[in-house]
């Protein structure tokens, strides 16, 4: 008999999520059927998107979210013991799944590709969702130029910090706004950005106009708010904006939201290309993001930065700090 401990949603996130929303509790998993396997947790994303996407979440379901786990037990042939698996089960520590779990669009199963003696845990971050999630963006989204000006929001993040490289490898001049001196400074001097903006001690739009004189091309969005508005006035005409995220107002009640800036005058008058994705949808190319962001591990264009959490009691702990903004590169917790 195994029993598994899993996060469960017994209130609703009200503003910033509070321990209290969440109960941590232990369940019997049943005997495995023919086709299916048991996993064991080895490592957690903890996301922001988590926070965006909790109130579609029924009271009483696990906290969603992607592992690393490795396979304990087997009656799928495809799915031998020993072998890693990357799998969006959630904040749980053992799993029972169907060989067929992955067959579910909101679902998400494979096997964790061989990293060349690199951490497994960039399974999560950099050779996984995250890293997927600057690389096909960039490329079918904003299709940037050699000489164009790419603007990051977020950029200390797993997707931004990721975001701005691709853009120095594709010849572009790299902008990021982070929210510390210490986040400024590793995008400038170790991640090869061209300039970092603190907005929370700087004028964001001051800037912007000293060191992008000639506009903006591309922005890559992960924040939205009021850092967005200034951003999208201040770019060129055809213009492109992907839009990864809106961590800003994630913990805001929606129906208190501050006004804003108007947007539809900027996109209207510079003919700007806005999209959001959800990065699922490349989920039939996933593999080539993967191979292609190691490729560049490899040839030392891209470098990557872990806060890892240890202990699966402390999940909830590592994900309010993701909100807060407390870490550099992704976020995991080491089960």
């Amino acid at each position: 008999m195994v029993i598994t401990k899993k996060y469960v949603l017994t209130k609703h996130f009200e503003g910033e999520p509070k321990r209290s929303d969440l109960t941590l509790v232990e369940e019997k998993l049943p005997a495995l059927k023919p086709g299916e396997f048991l996993i064991r947790a080895e490592f957690l994303s903890v996301d922001p998107g988590v926070r965006a996407y909790e109130p579609r979440l029924p009271l009483g379901a696990t906290i969603i979210g992607f592992q690393i786990a490795e396979i304990v037990t087997s009656k799928n042939r495809a799915y031998p013991v020993g072998k890693r698996v990357v799998a969006s089960v959630g904040w749980q520590t053992y799993t029972v799944i169907d060989g067929n779990f992955s067959s579910n669009n909101d679902q998400f199963l494979y096997m964790l590709p061989d990293f060349d003696g690199l951490p497994i845990s960039l399974g999560l971050g950099v050779l996984g969702m995250p890293g997927n999630s600057a690389y096909f963006p960039i490329i079918e989204i904003l299709r940037p130029k050699a000489g164009e000006t790419l603007v990051v929001s977020g950029a200390a993040g797993a997707v931004g910090s990721h975001v701005g490289q691709i853009g120095k490898i594709r010849g572009l001049k790299i902008i990021g706004i982070a929210g510390s001196d210490a986040k400024c400074k590793w995008l400038t001097e170790e991640l090869g950005f061209d300039h970092a903006i603190n907005y929370k001690t700087q004028n964001v739009a001051e800037v912007l106009r000293e060191v992008a004189p000639n506009k903006i091309d591309c922005y890559f969005d992960n924040v939205g708010g009021d850092i967005s508005s200034i951003v999208l006035n201040q770019m060129n005409v055809g213009g492109r904006v992907a839009v990864c995220g809106s961590i800003s107002t994630y913990n805001a009640d929606i129906e208190a939201l501050p006004k804003t800036d108007i947007i539809q005058p900027a996109v209207l008058t510079s003919q700007l290309k806005l999209e959001g994705f959800i990065v699922l949808r490349w989920r039939d190319r996933w593999m080539e993001g993967i191979e292609q962001n190691l490729k560049w591990i490899k040839e030392d264009k891209l470098k990557y930065r872990e806060t890892v959490t240890n202990g699966f009691e402390n999940t909830f702990d590592a994900f309010v700090g993701v909100l807060r903004g407390d870490n550099i590169g992704k976020a995991i917790v080491k089960v």
